[in-house]
């Protein structure tokens, strides 16, 4: 069974509890949980699966740990890897680029030809618009710790009762 390593980047500690709370639900199957400012190539390069968690800032820009780590990107073959994402943002006061560093780090991944999986419904969302948007699913688990705190819990145990299987965990 693949074990999984789970990389987030975050400010104001908001994507960390999320990462947190996903490798809790999945237990033994995470080999570790580190912030992408400590994160190397290799280490991604050298896990069996990958989650990747991102939070949405400004106008529709990537978290800064990720913005420093992005370009490192081009150097990571995830040929035949399943990759999984969380992204966190605010439906309420950025609702027309809900999530947009979600849609970022997933073109990138499909780019150096990840398989992502984990998508996510967007129907239970209001929104105006969003760049984590593939086929009228969200490219990833979407958490709005602003607006919806409350229902984290029971969409992080959802979505990792999905991801599981589709990571191989």
């Amino acid at each position: 069974m693949a074990k999984a390593r789970i990389f987030y980047g975050s400010t104001t500690g908001n994507t960390e509890d999320a990462a947190v709370m996903i490798a809790r639900q999945l237990g033994d199957a995470v080999e570790y949980v580190r912030n992408i400012a400590d994160a190397s190539v290799e280490d991604l390069t050298g896990a069996e699966a990958v989650i990747l968690g991102v939070s949405t800032w400004d106008d529709g820009q990537l978290q800064q740990d990720w913005e420093s780590f992005f370009p490192q990107f081009d150097e990571i073959d995830f040929q035949g890897k399943p990759v999984a994402l969380f992204g966190l943002g605010n439906s309420d006061g950025f609702s027309g680029q809900f999530c947009d560093a979600l849609g970022i780090l997933y073109r990138k991944i499909v780019q150096r030809c990840g398989k992502v999986v984990g998508f996510w419904p967007s129907d239970e969302y209001s929104f105006e618009a969003s760049g984590a948007l593939v086929d009228g699913h969200f490219c990833g688990l979407v958490l709005d710790q602003d607006n919806e705190e409350a229902k984290t819990a029971d969409r992080v145990r959802r979505w990792v009762d999905q991801i599981r299987g589709e990571l191989g965990l």
